[in-house]
């Protein structure tokens, strides 16, 4: 099982001379379903503007299983979701609403920056229960996928 975050339409600017989505614009979908997340844990746009802190990715591991075209719609899902102090690790996919397949998967670890400094830094405590709920209230609907990048976090 997985949790749904958001669907979009695969617009003809995505596409590329083969035909089909461009390998950039899944990870623009990856982002845009892990935004879902940040904004529900408060560390999304508007923590980054007014508190100046947000996330970088700094790896990912990313399996293009099957295209997608022009005119496809598509879910990104979130797999799994675990954090320390400063980290994330969380795996998504991208399902193929049309042909109702698994088109993509991801797997990122993100560390939580203070962009003022641009430096790593322990994520707030009230953000970190914002996390620890939502991972407790989701672990049973949790997929995961192969892990690469479990070992970053530092627990």
């Amino acid at each position: 099982m997985s949790i749904y975050l958001r669907t979009e339409p695969i617009i003809s600017d995505w596409t590329d001379y083969n035909g089909h989505m461009n390998l950039a614009f899944y990870i623009h979908l990856f982002d845009q379903g892990w935004d879902v997340l940040l904004d529900r844990f408060e560390m999304g746009g508007e923590s980054a503007k007014i508190q100046k802190r947000s996330t970088f990715a700094v790896e990912s591991h990313t399996k293009y299983i099957k295209e997608v075209k022009e005119g496809d719609l598509v879910d990104i899902n979130l797999l799994f979701l675990d954090r320390d102090k400063k980290r994330f690790i969380y795996q998504l996919e991208i399902v193929n609403k049309n042909g109702d397949y698994r088109a993509a998967t991801t797997e990122v670890c993100s560390v939580y920056v203070n962009l003022d400094i641009r430096r790593v830094t322990e994520i707030e405590p009230h953000k970190l229960k914002l996390v620890d709920d939502f991972i407790e209230e989701n672990k049973n609907n949790f997929a995961p996928i192969e892990f690469y990048l479990n070992d970053k976090l530092k627990k």
